[in-house]
């Protein structure tokens, strides 16, 4: 079975969509989003602490994907612009599920699946460390980040990231990433 974007795209937008974008992925498009859901959780979500948790999930998540987004396919050049991404944020019964997706080079997707790994498996002190440990060792990589943003979702959420590697083809996979946000 070959990976269809399209597909996964419709499977994103599962729950009460409150957003959903498939396209260029730019700072100015970042902040503007950040603009209309701010808005739009103060008008769906009562509990400040939880407006703040999916805020801040949110502007980590769409930084992640400004920032490492790799160039497309050949099959999508033309289609898209070179910086597509997706995204959705959903309300749940149970919370709020953020979902971004793009194309990443086979050659990255181990280095990013033991990040995943490790972070998904330490206990929320243990992140609050490694936070701490990769903020005063200022280790930055080629991209500019010091890779905080996926420890600091992990421990706004309690650890609640599911990810997955879809195969396109042999050069690429689509590095599908859901962060679920417990409350209402």
């Amino acid at each position: 079975m070959s990976f269809d974007l399209e597909a996964c795209y419709t499977k994103m937008n599962t729950g009460k969509v409150l957003l959903a974008y498939k396209g260029s992925i730019t700072s100015e498009l970042i902040t503007n989003i950040l603009g209309v859901v701010e808005t739009k959780l103060h008008t769906t979500i009562a509990r400040s602490s939880v407006r703040k948790r999916i805020y801040n999930v949110l502007v980590e998540s769409l930084q992640n994907l400004y920032h490492h987004i790799d160039d497309l396919p050949t099959a999508y050049n033309g289609s898209f612009d070179v910086n597509f991404g997706i995204f959705v944020i959903a309300k749940l019964e149970d919370g709020f599920r953020v979902s971004t997706g793009n194309f990443i080079r086979k050659e990255k997707v181990p280095q990013l699946q033991e990040r995943l790994t490790k972070i998904a498996a330490l206990q929320p002190e243990e992140l609050k460390e490694l936070y701490k440990f990769v903020l005063n060792n200022q280790q930055f990589s080629e991209k500019g980040g010091g890779g905080l943003g996926l420890i600091d979702i992990a421990r706004r959420t309690d650890g609640k990231i599911d990810y997955r590697f879809e195969h396109y083809d042999e050069d690429f996979d689509f590095f599908h990433l859901e962060i679920h946000i417990l409350g209402s």
